[in-house]
């Protein structure tokens, strides 16, 4: 392994670890009770100002793709990460690259929220199904228990 290729794996790491927080900003601020205020806001502008830019700027806040370039290029920023190539073209490799990866992330947190909140609902409804078959049973063994009263009493009359 030459020092050049430990340097791509080495980048190759950093993408995979700097997609993290890109992710969970993005997803904090267009998704959480936190920030819903802001959010409103910017719903509201984006589908009220007169201008296209003004309502695509401001849409761009409530779209979890569309912020994670804000975060992603203030990241880029604040860590001066490259990807494979020095300079400018480098800075523009790691961009993508970061929003590309960051965005699989979310996706996939995505679809396990929703396989989670699927699984809760399956249990949910399963739990209620045990619950009734469980007052089936209490009322059928009220019923036996009944006709055995009956039973005797009707043999005892005998």
């Amino acid at each position: 392994m030459t020092p050049n290729d430990h340097n791509h794996w080495q980048q190759l790491f950093w993408l995979l670890v700097l997609a993290i927080p890109i992710a969970c900003v993005a997803r904090t601020i267009v998704f959480e009770e936190v920030f819903r205020e802001p959010r409103e806001y910017c719903i509201e502008k984006s589908k009220s100002c007169r201008s296209l830019f003004q309502r695509k700027f401001f849409y761009l806040f409530t779209c979890e793709y569309c912020f994670s370039h804000y975060v992603t290029a203030l990241f880029v920023w604040l860590t001066g990460f490259q990807l494979l190539l020095p300079g400018w073209r480098g800075y523009l490799i790691a961009f993508f690259a970061l929003v590309f990866v960051a965005n699989a992330y979310l996706n996939l947190y995505g679809r396990l929220r929703i396989d989670i909140t699927s699984e809760k609902k399956d249990i949910e409804i399963k739990e209620k199904q045990v619950e009734a078959t469980e007052k089936e049973i209490e009322a059928k063994d009220k019923e036996i228990q009944k006709l055995e009263v009956e039973l005797r009493e009707a043999s005892v009359v005998e």
